[in-house]
């Protein structure tokens, strides 16, 4: 029998089979309500059926929706990706198990689920809605940055800049189709590409949205190299495709060793709302840098951030229960979801072609380098080196692309903390 049809019939057998057992029950739960013969009292056989049925009651056979058959097919596609394409698998396998245990049918009431109070769920979801779990992830991104190729060329850091105008294009968006000005500038931070932002501006201005924009947000960092391929190729001519760029400057221990200590205050003067991330950010950096901390820096950049992670996915994922995650609103999020990370990407690539109009000699950058101003750290600019050495065998971007990626994660934050300002 061809493997098709075979497990078209399997399905079918299984939903035969679930729709029997609901009508077998149902019969049976009928069946123990009788009274048994000569009196008012339930029989023994009645009380063993009642059991049956109260058994029944509470299996997820029995409290099945549909819409929980969606979302755990989401889930299955999420762990697939992750594992056969190796799409963000420290992110997408813990969300997407998350998102199956959390469309487990359940009977409420009884402390199970993510939204019930008091459940162990819950108490682990309160680091998302409270934004605890944000700073620590930027804690260990920091002690596992080298912020060298932005120390060593400063002005790369505009085009970290201009690929958040994604930002503020979808907050536009968001706000022409009727979401409230706090809502919208919670999905608009998907623009950033940078999945602990979204989740600790949503947690702030929109908490009823965090699932939607935070499994958005993973759902776009992880399809980077399928997203922005195809754009970067349309924007950039294949003649500024060559580009060869001059190798960075070495740059000296006492510079990074200041940078994060400068690069604190002059953004946290700037938008003090992103005190916890960039705080954090720059803390773990200082860790990595100074010498002397070299057990915290590990700790943060590998058991910390490790932790964290687990908790993290696995409770937004289980926060997409199916009655709270499938809206029109959800549908929504992820349409801007997907038009914001495309604005950012542009953005930054029209910018580093204006930059060329004012650089001259081996001062010109490759513009494709722009595509990494989204702050998905180091994907994005995984991308630009693999476009590259397409082009040209001997061109590696890697490098270069690292400043404008590592001062996306920057500018995510100031923009959030911008937002966060504004909108509080």
């Amino acid at each position: 029998m061809n493997s098709k049809y075979r497990k078209s019939i399997i399905a079918l057998v299984a939903v035969a089979i679930l729709l029997t057992f609901q009508s077998v029950f149902g019969w049976m739960d009928a069946w123990a309500m009788e009274p048994a013969s000569g009196g008012d009292a339930v029989g023994p056989l009645g009380a063993t059926l009642h059991g049956l049925q109260s058994f029944w009651s509470f299996t997820g056979f029995a409290n099945f929706d549909i819409r929980n058959l969606m979302m755990i097919f989401v889930g299955l596609f999420f762990i697939f990706l992750a594992i056969k394409y190796d799409y963000e698998p420290l992110l997408l396998v813990p969300i997407g198990f998350g998102v199956i245990i959390g469309n487990i049918p359940f009977v409420d009431g009884y402390k199970i689920g993510i939204y019930e109070q008091g459940s162990v769920m819950n108490y682990l979801y309160f680091g998302v809605t409270q934004g605890i779990y944000p700073p620590l992830i930027f804690l260990g991104i920091g002690a596992m940055t080298d912020f060298s190729s932005l120390i060593s060329n400063p002005k790369l850091m505009i085009l970290g800049a201009a690929a958040q105008i994604g930002i503020f294009a979808t907050f536009l968006g968001a706000s022409a189709l009727g979401f409230t000005p706090q809502e919208s500038g919670a999905i608009g931070i998907i623009g950033g590409a940078d999945g602990p932002t979204a989740i600790f501006l949503s947690s702030k201005l929109a908490p009823h949205l965090m699932g939607a924009i935070a499994i958005a947000a993973y759902s776009y960092m992880a399809l980077v190299p399928v997203i922005q391929p195809p754009i970067i190729r349309l924007i950039i001519p294949k003649k500024e495709r060559l580009i060869k760029m001059k190798p960075p400057r070495a740059v000296s221990k006492t510079e990074k060793i200041l940078f994060p200590i400068i690069g604190v205050l002059l953004t946290l003067f700037i938008s003090p709302s992103a005190l916890p991330l960039l705080g954090m950010l720059f803390f773990g950096n200082l860790l990595k840098e100074s010498g002397v901390t070299e057990r915290l820096a590990d700790t943060s950049r590998n058991a910390l951030i490790n932790i964290i992670t687990i908790l993290l996915g696995i409770t937004v994922g289980a926060s997409t229960q199916a009655d709270v995650f499938l809206t029109w609103d959800s549908l929504k999020i992820f349409g801007l979801g997907a038009l914001s990370f495309m604005v950012a990407t542009a953005g930054g690539l029209v910018f580093a072609r204006v930059m060329n109009l004012f650089l001259k000699g081996d001062n010109k950058i490759n513009p494709m380098i722009g595509a990494a101003g989204v702050s998905a750290v180091p994907d994005s600019a995984r991308v630009v080196q693999v476009e590259g050495l397409k082009n040209d065998p001997s061109n590696h971007l890697l490098m270069h692309a690292m400043a404008p990626n590592v001062s996306g994660v920057i500018g995510s934050a100031v923009g959030a903390g911008i937002l966060l300002s504004f909108l509080m």
